[in-house]
């Protein structure tokens, strides 16, 4: 077996373990909302101008009920959704911009989603919180395995903080990183605040 294919392995396996540790999370409103209060201490959060939130859906740490406080703070709220493989971005004013998609995922409304002001380049945000399958608490991180969100932060600048989201459950000793895997800067729990390796650094 090749030694790509060893590491393919070990992902499935580490996603596998996470996805029922993620799943069997008690308290998932609460832990979250401590989860999400910590990120919003942050400093890199406290400077960040526009920042990008994830719209959690099925067992993530949750982000949606922060997001209503983060509009009225008056920082520019952006949201990811997918088109063909793809996150796009796009520029959330109001929770009624939001609607339920395929597999009851909230998204901006389809009809929004065409007006060109709506639309907000990568490379204006300030912060990206990032959501994942399984971290580490090197800023190590997989995903689903699609690589939506790789695709995306290769395009941010490389002085944006990536901040991940996690229960402390998902966290495993060491996430095997391949070239084109990008490192968090940190990941946050409901326990601690782990500084990652963040990009550029293996």
């Amino acid at each position: 077996m090749s030694t790509s294919a060893q590491l393919s392995e070990l992902k499935t396996k580490i996603r596998e373990q996470a996805h029922a540790a993620r799943k069997d999370q008690l308290n998932k409103d609460e832990v979250s909302q401590v989860i999400v209060d910590r990120v919003m201490q942050l400093p890199e959060y406290q400077n960040a101008k526009t920042v990008m939130f994830y719209v959690d859906v099925r067992t993530e740490v949750r982000t949606r009920q922060a997001l209503p406080a983060a509009l009225a703070s008056g920082k520019r709220v952006v949201i990811p959704y997918c088109v063909d493989g793809e996150l796009e971005l796009f520029h959330l004013e109001s929770m009624d911009e939001l609607e339920l998609g395929m597999y009851r995922i909230l998204e901006p409304k389809a009809e929004l989603r065409t007006v060109v002001a709506k639309k907000t380049p990568v490379e204006e945000l300030d912060l990206i919180l990032v959501p994942g399958v399984a971290f580490d608490r090197r800023g190590g991180r997989t995903g689903h395995g699609k690589g939506y969100y790789d695709k995306l932060l290769e395009h941010a600048l490389s002085t944006t903080p990536l901040v991940a989201l996690s229960f402390e459950c998902q966290l495993f000793p060491e996430i095997p990183m391949q070239h084109h895997d990008i490192f968090m800067d940190k990941v946050v729990t409901e326990a601690a605040v782990y500084e990652g390796l963040g990009r550029g650094k293996k």
